[in-house]
């Protein structure tokens, strides 16, 4: 028998006000704002005081796993206007040194000497992501608020870097991602 709805509700964390305006939803919070649209999901938001209510009407097996997706996406938006996420990734080498160089304020990565070669490869960051250096050798630190451009910028640095016509097992050349932590932390 087909359900009649699906329903779930998020907690809002305090410092963080929400606004919805026809399935956009927006989250500002200490650290900026972030926007996301669902309007290609038929769900229905509704705004209390402290929790976001989440409910579909007569959903099939998609729609009611896009309710649990729909939380998922709003406590990630929470938690970056809140603490941020910062993403450490190592370059990894066995004889040419990988040098890496980050240029443009912040927001294009050169990847310099993979695997010997003279092609320089750039990699341009999502908007609202900036790369920095920690100070370690062989080490840079991918920062923003919205963990999708996070996690995109460093998958972009790792593909820019895939070793091509070699055994894959042994050359494991690379910049990959080591650690995946928070900008702020919150007391507790």
């Amino acid at each position: 028998m087909k359900p009649i709805s699906a329903s779930d509700s998020v907690k809002i964390s305090e410092g963080c006000k929400v606004k919805i305006d026809r399935r956009m939803v927006t989250v500002d919070g200490p650290r900026g704002t972030l926007k996301k649209s669902f309007k290609h999901l038929q769900v229905e938001f509704t705004l209390r005081a402290t929790s976001i209510f989440i409910k579909v009407w007569f959903p099939n097996r998609k729609a009611v796993a896009c309710v649990r997706t729909i939380c998922s996406h709003l406590k990630n938006m929470f938690t970056g206007v809140l603490q941020g996420y910062k993403y450490k990734m190592k370059s990894v080498y066995a004889h040419f040194p990988i040098n890496i160089n980050i240029i443009n304020d912040n927001t294009h990565v050169e990847v310099h000497n993979f695997l010997g070669e003279k092609f320089v490869r750039k990699v341009n960051m999502m908007p609202g992501v900036t790369a920095k250096s920690t100070g370690s050798k062989d080490e840079i630190m991918i920062e923003g608020n919205d963990v999708e451009m996070v996690s995109r910028s460093a998958a972009l640095i790792q593909q820019s870097t895939t070793v091509k016509n070699k055994d894959i097992r042994k050359f494991l050349d690379g910049v990959y991602v080591s650690e995946k932590t928070h900008i702020q932390q919150l007391e507790e």
